[in-house]
This record gives structure tokens, sequence and C-alpha cells, in this order.
């Protein structure tokens, strides 16, 4: 029966719909991390009758059609993109963005990645890196003699030096936009990568229009909302079990017809 496929369809669907909740409530205390949503597509109709289509000689014609579907498909799970909550720190070395902009850091094949994780430290030169030790582009440097460093909104990052009465700009911070963010591949480690999808990256200063202003001693959290993901959660697990119970009548009607054949 075509319901059983039709309904294999609907479980494969939630079923995916179930994991990627479940991604993003595990990640709900990640750094920056950005939540999925899934979006589906119906499937292919059948057409039994075209709406529009002669019902007598006489030229009437049907009001409505009728078609059946053969079930859904997942079409994509996109990134939601939206600001997250910020969360103060108080570690000298930590930003966030507040706007639509993203961190590039040099990754160790060469490649550039793009991140909102704003949680920085320096390595043992004294270079602005990320947890897992990538630079921070276009790569800061600061002096083991250096005290009171700031990093301004716009992305200039100044220091005292011992001997100087004024601060020393030690670079500048740079960020990019895309013109479709939701387009970036995730890779892990909080890194996206830029895609055919997400067009090239446009670099620039923060402040720019359209790159986000940066906040010192704060950290980005994620946008993923708890109380949604479980209602969503909730909502995925009883079309599983509809879907499911679909299947059981259709097996059942089989059933059914099969024990005519025998009688």
């Amino acid at each position: 029966m075509r319901a059983l496929y039709t309904a294999a369809t609907g479980m494969m669907a939630q079923e995916l719909n179930v994991q990627v909740i479940s991604n993003n409530i595990a990640n709900v205390r990640t750094n920056g991390y950005k939540r999925q949503r899934v979006h589906f597509q119906d499937l292919l109709y059948e057409n039994l009758r075209r709406a529009g289509s002669a019902t007598s000689d006489q030229g009437t014609q049907a009001p409505a059609g009728s078609f059946i579907g053969s079930g859904v498909k997942t079409v994509s799970t996109g990134r939601v993109m939206s600001q997250g909550n910020m969360t103060q720190t108080d570690k000298e070395y930590d930003l966030a963005i507040r706007g639509d902009g993203f961190f590039r850091v040099r990754m160790p094949d060469g490649r550039t990645g793009y991140t909102r994780d704003g949680s920085f430290d320096l390595d043992s030169q004294g270079q602005l890196v990320t947890k897992d030790g990538y630079i921070v582009e276009p790569g800061i440097n600061v002096p083991q003699t250096a005290r009171s460093v700031t990093i301004s909104g716009t992305g200039q990052v100044q220091a005292l030096i011992p001997g100087q009465t004024a601060p020393q700009d030690l670079g500048q911070i740079q960020l990019a936009r895309f013109v479709n963010r939701v387009g970036l591949e995730s890779i892990g480690d909080n890194l996206f990568v830029e895609t055919a999808g997400s067009g090239p990256a446009i670099d620039g200063n923060p402040g720019g229009e359209g790159f986000g202003s940066l906040q010192q001693n704060y950290l980005e959290e994620s946008n993923v909302n708890s109380v949604v993901e479980i209602s969503s959660l909730i909502a995925a697990q009883r079309a599983y079990e509809m879907n499911s119970r679909v299947i059981s009548a259709s097996d059942q009607m089989m059933q059914a017809t099969s024990q005519l054949f025998r009688a």
C-alpha cells in the first residue's frame, strides 16, 4: 500500500528532525553556536484527475482535482543566525560581536575559518589565538611587557608599555561578513568555512556597516532557547508516533485483505 511508503518518509524526516534538535540542545552552552532548523518539502504528487478536466460531453469541468502525495523530504538544516545573549567574563581577551560579522581565523591547513566564538588567549609567542591555537587574523602580537590591553569596539588593540606614557597600538582586528550567512559550512570546533552558497567573504573593520562592533570582556552565548527546543522535540516525537501508527494501520489493512483471499 502507498501509505506504508508515505508514512516511512515521514518517520525518516522526523528522525532527522530529532537529531537536529538534540544537537541544538547539546550545544546550549557553546559560545557563539547558532541553532539549526530543519526545512521540509512535500514529494511528488500523482494526478488522478486534474482540476478543470472535462466531466461530460456538454463541456462541464471539474472544479477541483484529485491528487495523491508520496510523502515528505528534508530540504535543508539551515542555521538561524540571530544574535545570542552577551555574558560578561572579565577576561581581557574575550570578545563578543554585536552584529553580523565573524572573526577570521587562520587554520593549520592555511585556509581561513570564521567563528563567532571570541574566547581568545595568547600563545607562547604573544599572538592572539583561539582555544585550539589558531591565529586570529590578521595577526595581533602582544609584547610580554604589555599591560592593560584594551580592544575598542572598532577592533583597535592598544596596551600600556613600561616606559611609555601613551598607549601603544598593537594592531587592528578585522571581521568578515557574507551575503548569505546561512550558506556557510560548519566544520566543527565552532568554525565555518565559506562556500559557493555563502559567497566570498567581505572583510572590514568592526564598526563598519554590516560588520557589527566588538565588546571586550564579553562572550556571545548560543542562540538556543531550551524551552523552544523541548517543545519542538515533543512535537517531532508526536509526529513520529503518528506516522508509525499509519504504518501499523496499513499493515492491519493489508493483513485483513490477505485473509479475505485465503477465505
